[in-house]
């Protein structure tokens, strides 16, 4: 297949600003990009975290604009507003419509030359709180403490890359406002930065306007950056450590040379090879044929002065870490020795360019093209360095991939030892800046015409052309979901579903996970709350071939014994992995208390069932699952890519027509009572260092006629980053990385759900703000005039960046099938949203949220929270497990 290349120019400004610009007019939106060569690895002694934190100052208002950055994206309609931090570089970026790009350089512009005037005491505090509740709530979850003990292992202190992105809680309370200006002044000047602006654009003029708002920063002084620090070990170092997890995990790491170089390549290839896909080396001995594993990995995690080479293996319950670990040296040895076959080299080179096929169908985000072009050019100085890789890829031999793990792997191992811990399961400037730019009107984005079609056995057909990629998306969708577990065992649609690309008639799954990567494409099989899917993204030049795969799997499949067995085992391990997961915790035991038994949502969220309920399935559970809700009356074929209704109608109907007819059972989707007062349960998990606060009430279906009302009435409490709760939390109390609210969409009852993880002391008192904040917006506050018109504009100017990808018009068709959503709905869903008003919006604050009707569940440490919860007067704190089953209050 041909490479793709991304067409782009460079221009340098006279303050040594690096400018990329490149033109993609498929869809109105423009990435904007900014990376500063500045990372974790920039850090002196004693100031871990401060690229990091410096990175979320920069949200936080600047000299023209001092107000969080995002109020003026939100009301811009731009979509994939974040930033991020990693060793060795920071980024800023966001889509916007392309009537927004001025705002967009005129913001970021700001906060790179116009910045240290608007920092003070009080928002270094207020974000140094945000900042260690993000690493207390990453540390929180299972496995969350493993890389921060690699990394300390592996590199000698002194080392550029010795401590973590996030760094420590002692160097995060030491950083001073004097720091803080210090860094900025150091490493945020424009000629340690490069400026990408990618999509709907004329290129002279994104230049001009390049220059308009960045040329009159001063440059800064001149930043010195290693080109190399491997840090090559000899030896074996062991380590161990417990965790409150339920499966053991083996990690073995090597540092090896840096990104960007020839055996960086060949070892990502090495890595492909022994982990990527059903057929690779590990996986079919330790999962696969062993069954000793229930996952397994290998990745190069590449840095710019050095790399580091991960292999990374999931315990199967009760299994030996030791036989594990001999496994995996078994066949790393024998990769040694023997290296790939040309076979298996050519396997991992299709699917790693098919994938490069896909992330550059986007403009912007965190792999689309702006991002492609800003990380060659920060690293190498060339913006299309990515041909480099793939082209060194293409060229390799398998002698020379062996070579290069020989070189790297052969010595050096860093292996760490994850044991379950055994009490898991107790209980300057110009006037230009005095005004920021309006954002033009957007025009209504328009959304592409939905062709139909019917097939001679009755499926019906919904495709969508898209000719921008020669990719085509295709989804079988069946009207089944968790909901459909009702007529059986809980977990059967979700294992039903995992199991249907594992085996026809005529294909193993090995030889199913063989083919489709030597078509360059990939199968998806999953449910959700209302509906079960099996899904193809493949290569228009090998549709048919695909398809034939497609179908096999979806009217054949055969649910092989041995792959039941072992698919079983690895649900149990993760239904397991769930009880450890405060968020998991809460998903699995809040649809019980909130439906009641009996109903068809009251499973839980994960739809993985309960380990007694997984026991009793049976491979003719999953035949059952399959005969009752696969067939034509009760399926939907949707396509969206490089095809036509013609072309694609054809190959359908040849491959589907022998679906079998008729129609599903019903599901018991009937509406229930909403609760008469609040209640509270608490999910006890020992040593946990945040509380997980969850809450929530039945709310309308997705069909309501006040549906956009309700959206938008969300946006304002808590569905937008600058919602009220998100704000209140986070920003204001510092008690949390983040706090949101949504309405969880269903055919039947919806739920709405607001949920946190916070400081074990602020447990009961989150509890407060958002009742507080819910009574508010229904009684006394409600929606203000400026908030809703926030809200429309957030929703309205950013669907032109929804609809960008094959895959986000294949969801929104989705949508419009699961939810009997009219044809004409997303082309009409922004006249919709601006006509409402301020009183229905409040109307629908005033119908929808229900404080007195809230089933609270909190998992933490009960030692901690237990008695602040009981003070808030909500009635008993009852104690469930992570099923929702009451327990006895000892």
């Amino acid at each position: 297949m041909k490479l793709p290349e991304i067409a782009f120019s460079k221009h340098t400004l006279n303050n040594g600003l690096t400018v990329v610009l490149h033109e993609d007019r498929k869809a109105p939106i423009v990435a904007v990009h900014v990376w500063y060569h500045v990372g974790s690895k920039n850090e002196p002694a004693g100031r871990s975290g401060f690229a990091h934190l410096f990175e979320h100052l920069m949200f936080n208002g600047s000299e023209h604009f001092n107000d969080d950055y995002f109020q003026a994206m939100e009301r811009a309609g731009a979509t994939e507003v974040n930033g991020t931090t990693n060793r060795d570089r920071t980024n800023y970026l966001q889509n916007v419509p392309t009537g927004a790009l001025e705002l967009a350089l005129w913001m970021e512009s700001d906060r790179m030359g116009h910045l240290l005037g608007a920092i003070d005491q009080a928002k270094l505090d207020e974000q140094r709180r945000v900042v260690k509740n993000e690493k207390l709530q990453r540390e929180n979850q299972p496995y969350g403490l493993i890389w921060n003990r690699i990394i300390y292992a592996t590199y000698p202190k002194g080392h550029p890359y010795d401590h973590t992105v996030l760094g420590s809680m002692a160097d995060l309370d030491a950083a001073s406002v004097d720091d803080v200006h210090e860094w900025f002044r150091a490493y945020y000047g424009p000629n340690n930065a490069v400026l990408v602006i990618a999509g709907d654009i004329r290129a002279p003029l994104a230049l001009s306007l390049a220059e308009k708002y960045f040329g009159d920063i001063a440059p800064g002084p001149p930043v010195s950056q290693f080109e190399s620090w491997i840090a090559k070990r000899t030896g074996v170092q062991r380590d161990v450590m417990q965790d409150r997890v339920p499966q053991g995990r083996i990690c073995k790491v090597w540092n090896v040379s840096p990104s960007g170089s020839i055996d960086c390549f060949r070892l990502r290839l090495a890595a492909s090879v022994l982990a990527s896909g059903m057929n690779s080396r590990f996986y079919k001995r330790l999962v696969y044929d062993d069954q000793i594993a229930t996952g397994v990995s290998s990745y190069v995690s590449a840095g710019e002065i050095g790399s580091q080479f991960t292999v990374s293996a999931m315990a199967h319950p009760g299994k030996d870490l030791g036989a594990i670990e001999d496994a995996l040296d078994a066949e790393l040895e024998r990769f040694l020795a023997d290296g790939p076959t040309s076979d298996e080299l050519q396997r991992v080179i299709t699917e790693g360019e098919s994938q490069l096929i896909r992330r550059v169908e986007r403009i912007g985000g965190f792999g689309g093209k702006s991002a492609i072009l800003a990380r060659g050019e920060v690293y190498w100085k060339n913006p299309v360095a990515y041909l480099k890789e793939f082209r060194a890829r293409r060229a390799a031999t398998p002698e020379e991939v062996r070579q290069a793990a020989r070189r790297w792997l052969s010595d050096g191992t860093y292996v760490l030892e994850v044991r379950p811990f055994a009490t898991l399961f107790a209980a300057r400037s110009g006037a230009r800046r005095d005004r920021v730019p309006t954002v033009a009107p957007p025009p209504d984005a328009i959304f592409p015409p939905v062709r139909r079609a019917v097939l001679s056995n009755g499926i019906a057909v919904l495709v969508v052309e898209r000719h921008t990629t020669p990719v085509v998306h295709v989804t079988l969708l069946a009207d089944a979901g968790y909901a459909a577990d009702q007529h059986g065992i809980p977990g059967t649609a979700s294992l039903a579903l995992s199991m249907m690309p594992l085996g026809t008639q005529s294909l193993t799954s090995l030889q199913i996970s063989d083919r489709l990567a030597r078509l360059g494409a990939s199968v998806g099989a999953g449910s959700d709350l209302d509906g079960s899917s099996v899904s193809m993204s493949a290569l228009n030049a090998n549709l048919g071939a695909s398809l034939d795969v497609l179908a096999d799997i979806i009217l054949n499949p055969t649910f092989p014994e041995a792959e039941f067995d072992r698919v079983r085992q690895e649900c149990l391990a993760r239904i397991q992995s769930e009880k450890s997961s405060p968020r998991a915790m809460a998903l699995r035991a809040f649809p019980r208390l909130l439906y009641g038994a009996g109903h068809a949502y009251s499973l839980s969220f994960t739809g993985t069932g309960t380990e007694e309920s997984v026991m009793r399935l049976s491979r003719a559970d999953m035949m059952a699952f399959h005969r009752t809700w696969f067939k034509a009356g009760n399926a939907t074929l949707i396509v969206v890519g490089d095809t036509t209704k013609e072309e694609i109608v054809s190959l359908l109907e040849s491959r589907f027509r022998n679906l079998r007819s008729g129609s599903a059972p019903g599901k018991n989707i009937a509406a229930v009572r909403h609760q008469c007062a609040p209640s509270l349960f608490l999910v006890d998990r020992p040593g946990s260092v945040q509380s997980f606060v969850f809450a929530g009430h039945l709310a309308p279906p997705r069909s309501a006629p006040n549906h956009l009302a309700i959206e938008t009435m969300n946006k304002i409490l808590g569905g937008s980053f600058t919602s009220r709760i998100n704000m209140n939390l986070r920003e204001d109390k510092g008690w949390c990385y983040g706090a949101w609210s949504l309405v969880a969409t269903a055919r039947g009852q919806s739920q709405f759900i607001v949920a946190a993880s916070v400081q074990n002391d602020k447990t009961s008192n989150t509890i407060v703000e958002i009742q507080q904040e819910l009574h508010s917006i229904r009684r006394d506050k409600p929606p203000t005039a400026d908030e809703v018109l926030k809200a429309q504009k957030n929703l309205t100017h950013s669907l032109a960046g929804r609809w960008e990808t094959c895959g986000a018009i294949e969801d929104a068709v989705t949508n419009m099938v699961q939810y009997d959503l009219p044809e004409n709905y997303y082309n009409l869903y922004a006249r919709h949203v601006r006509a409402l008003d301020q009183a229905q919006v409040s109307e629908a604050a005033s119908e929808v949220i229900r404080p007195e009707s809230l089933v609270w569940v909190v998992v933490g440490d009960r030692s901690k929270v237990e008695p602040g919860l009981r003070s808030l007067g909500l009635g008993d704190v009852a104690l469930i497990d992570a099923d929702g089953n009451v327990l006895p209050d000892e």
